[in-house]
């Protein structure tokens, strides 16, 4: 069965956990490959897109996913009008989704977006990071895809500070309850991202500006 519990119907094929797809794949481990080829893709691609005034608000965010997937799911981008809770995690429930998304994309602009300036603190933009993350984990707005997703978003803000993407490597080791998810798990259920926290400034890399 599905890993998420619905309230509703579900975009998945009967009886499994694979999302209906415009490929018509049935094995997960197919599926899984083409969604890393995109990401992979995806990565090349916004990256070399990335500029000083890159916007990262709202619809950044889903474009990154609509982009990224819409040759897959014809749901790519667009935000998930049904309740969902994976274990013992609720998140956000759709009825307050698009407000609650647009407190955060505000509150997240109002920090200029966390462009840091030449007196960049590591821990304080980790902090940031952090912070923003746990929100949109807990927001969980589309129906797959988001841990994906929220860590490319905030890859590219890093990348936006001189920095490389955020290693999450040790972190997303080992399955199936690594260090991300227990992290993930507890900014929904206890609104507590210091595991987290700690998972980016790890992951955090200056890249060198005279290479």
């Amino acid at each position: 069965m599905s890993k998420y519990q619905f309230n509703a119907s579900d975009i998945y094929l009967p009886g499994t956990d694979i999302p209906k797809n415009r490929l018509g794949i049935t094995e997960p481990e197919q599926l899984h490959e083409v969604e890393e080829t995109l990401l992979r893709q995806a990565y090349q691609i916004f990256i070399a897109e990335c500029e000083p005034a890159t916007r990262f608000d709202e619809a950044y965010f889903k474009s990154l996913q609509q982009r990224t997937f819409e040759s897959l799911y014809e749901w790519a981008g667009v935000y998930r009008t049904v309740d969902m809770s994976k274990g013992g995690s609720l998140f956000c429930r759709a009825a307050y989704l698009e407000q609650e998304s647009k407190r955060i994309f505000s509150q997240l602009e109002a920090e200029n977006f966390l462009r840091q300036g030449d007196d960049a603190q590591p821990k304080k933009f980790a902090g940031r990071l952090a912070h923003y993350q746990s929100e949109l984990i807990a927001l969980h707005p589309f129906y797959e895809l988001n841990g994906r997703i929220t860590r490319l978003f905030f890859d590219l803000i890093a990348i936006a500070n001189g920095y490389a993407p955020i290693d999450y490597s040790n972190a997303l080791a080992g399955q199936p309850m690594n260090a991300y998810i227990q992290a993930s798990i507890a900014c929904v259920q206890q609104a507590d991202h210091s595991k987290l926290y700690r998972i980016i400034l790890q992951g955090l890399n200056k890249l060198d500006a005279s290479a």
